[in-house]
């Protein structure tokens, strides 16, 4: 007697645009911001490819959109981490605009997860940095005997562009801080956001006092 063999309901395959396919995508949106609050994973391709495979789902058709995962980390962090979430926001924002103070020379504009408060264990202090060359930022650490790592970070802009900057990463305080740097005409233009696609919003140092001024309350 011959059997047939059933898939599970995860290996089953769902068309596009069903409402199959609608609950694979949350599902996998759910699981990948799981694992970037609690594994530690910032980037959020590595985040879903690692849920969808959790879930037994090796094809990659029905991967959410990075502002779905971000969504449901944000509900994630306000379930689960609401009131640390605020005690990590005010002190990584702190230390952001200690750093920028440091580095007001270089125009520092604050972007990502601390800027806009979805923030994990291992969320970064992201700073974008202006100046003539990459070089100046090298020597003004070294000057202040700040040990740091060179890379490189690559970003997307409009028209489908996409350009490679210099970047530099060192720790204060136990918290990652990474500056990518902009010659002044690059500086004009913001990148796109890797969880929308539209331009990153970026802060001065002035607004970074701001938004913990609003946060603090009266």
């Amino acid at each position: 007697m011959a059997y047939k063999s059933r898939s599970s309901p995860a290996r089953q395959r769902a068309k596009p645009n069903s409402p199959a396919a609608d609950e694979l995508r949350r599902r996998i949106a759910t699981d990948a911001a799981r694992i970037m609050a609690e594994e530690g994973v910032r980037d959020f391709q590595s985040a879903k490819r690692k849920a969808a495979a959790r879930l037994g789902l090796p094809e990659t058709r029905h991967l959410p959109g990075n502002n779905e995962v971000d969504s449901a980390l944000q509900e994630h962090l306000r379930l689960f981490h609401g009131g640390s979430l605020i005690q990590s926001v005010r002190r990584l924002r702190e230390l952001a605009a200690e750093a920028m103070r440091f580095l007001a020379r270089f125009e520092p504009r604050l972007v990502g997860p601390v800027l806009s408060g979805t923030v994990t264990p291992a969320s970064a202090i992201e700073l974008h940095l202006t100046a003539d060359t990459a070089e100046e930022i090298g020597f003004w650490l070294q000057e202040h005997s700040i040990p740091y790592e060179l890379t490189d970070r690559r970003l997307r802009f409009g028209g489908d562009r996409q350009a490679t900057f210099p970047a530099y990463r060192f720790t204060a305080d136990d918290v990652p801080v990474e500056l990518c740097i902009f010659d002044r005409l690059e500086a004009r233009e913001a990148p796109l956001s890797p969880v929308d696609g539209k331009p990153m919003k970026r802060a001065n140092l002035r607004e970074v006092e701001n938004l913990m001024s609003e946060a603090a309350g009266p």
